[in-house]
């Protein structure tokens, strides 16, 4: 599992355990699992798909930046 927490500069957007996520990377879109390599990578405009136990969830983004370190995931983001 992930913890994954998404802040924008008004808020924090969300924050929970994940099973995956899948983000709009500037070099393509990539998915994130649990363990993960450690990674720092920019955003682009696009929709971060959040999984969970329950289903599926996703945002809009405009860019931003992600980082994963031991099943710890960090995205900030800027929204519409």
């Amino acid at each position: 599992m992930l913890h994954l927490r998404i802040v924008s500069p008004e808020k924090v957007e969300y924050h929970g355990v994940v099973e995956s996520i899948l983000v709009p990377g500037t070099m393509g879109q990539f998915e994130i699992l649990t363990d993960h390599a450690p990674i720092i990578s920019t955003l682009q405009k696009g929709t971060v798909e959040i999984r969970t136990q329950e289903g599926k969830d996703s945002l809009e983004i405009l860019g931003g930046f992600v980082e994963v370190q031991k099943n710890q995931v960090s995205l900030c983001v800027e929204l519409n």
